[in-house]
């Protein structure tokens, strides 16, 4: 076995990756079997790249080479502490998401003059940042870190992603919302769209690490110059100031898991001190049992502890993000 300096010093072009045969070809097949479920003809490509992407125009999924082998995803969380699409449920949500671009680029979607009232046009230019409204209910919450409101191509992938998963309560959910009107409209688009064929057939891989000549190493030089910036949820720092990466033992239980426990009397003890809306603290609290997940975070000193510094975290990220909102956007 190449040791962790072997590994890096090995060209992208050199690993001779495949997705056939592999876990991640079954999560595929997975979203292909929900598109069919829906009624979707459409199938988008799929191929192994440095990140996740969907690029305008090509109708397919870009899907980080590090999850086509556990020995790479184990580099990845090294270097980068997280894993994107690291576990099973991550990663259908994020192919999900991905889909609808996709589906966008496949019928040219985004063209359509009730595509552009709903979502908004998607010529507007894309921020190198985002600073979320976590009171509005006019967007989904699929990713989490309120990520539909980032553009209006995001809005639609979203808004696709939670219409897509298989026995989504969407109609019960989101009833009353403002977003409820997206969802609705997915509903009736994938109704005229499912059965036509793409208008759009290019099967081009954009990136496609069988191509690239560049070494493990040189990627993650890049990389972590890149993301040395505060995470786009913020969550992170404060997260891990309460949990750790590092279980003490088998038995140490997943912070996520006992986040989710404590969930109802969080939101009622914070909710009750008046200093934030009972919807604010639910989506930070999803928020923080994402990045939980994400971060693969396990507790850490006693539970009656534990309890007092989850409130302060949520406490400090419901603050920063009420200071954060934006002017509300008429759709």
């Amino acid at each position: 076995m190449l040791s962790d300096e072997q590994l890096l010093s090995l060209r992208f072009c050199d690993l001779r990756l495949n997705i056939e045969g592999t876990e991640l070809q079954r999560s595929i097949d997975r979203l292909y079997g929900e598109l069919e479920a829906r009624g979707i003809r459409f199938r988008p490509h799929c191929w192994l790249a440095q990140e996740w992407f969907s690029p305008d125009g090509v109708p397919g999924i870009a899907i980080p080479f590090y999850l086509a082998h556990r020995r790479l995803t184990g580099l990845e969380r090294h270097f980068m502490r997280e894993v994107e699409g690291g576990n099973r449920n991550w990663l259908m949500r994020i192919l999900r998401h991905e889909a609808g671009h996709a589906l966008d680029s496949a019928y040219r979607l985004r063209r359509r003059r009730r595509w552009r009232e709903v979502f908004g046009p998607a010529s507007l230019p894309y921020p190198d940042a985002y600073r979320p409204r976590p009171g509005s209910r006019r967007f989904v919450q699929h990713l989490g870190a309120w990520y539909a409101q980032a553009h209006p191509t995001e809005d639609f992938a979203e808004t696709f992603a939670v219409w897509l998963k298989p026995n989504s309560p969407w109609r019960r959910e989101y009833r009353g919302w403002p977003a409820f009107g997206k969802l609705e409209f997915m509903d009736a688009l994938a109704g005229e769209i499912g059965g036509a064929a793409p208008l759009v057939a290019d099967r081009s891989t954009i990136e496609d690490v069988a191509n690239d000549t560049r070494t493990l190493r040189e990627h993650y030089q890049h990389k972590y110059s890149r993301y040395r910036m505060p995470r786009r949820s913020g969550a992170d720092e404060l997260l891990l100031k309460v949990f750790t990466p590092v279980p003490r033992t088998r038995t140490t239980p997943r912070a996520a898991r006992v986040v989710r426990e404590y969930r109802h009397v969080l939101r009622q003890e914070i909710v009750n001190s008046g200093a934030f809306s009972e919807y604010l603290v639910h989506q930070v609290l999803r928020l923080v049992i994402g990045r939980c997940e994400a971060l693969n975070l396990y507790v850490t000193g006693s539970r009656r502890e534990l309890k007092g510094h989850l409130k302060w975290a949520i406490a400090r990220l419901a603050d920063s993000f009420e200071e954060r909102q934006l002017p509300r956007v008429a759709l």
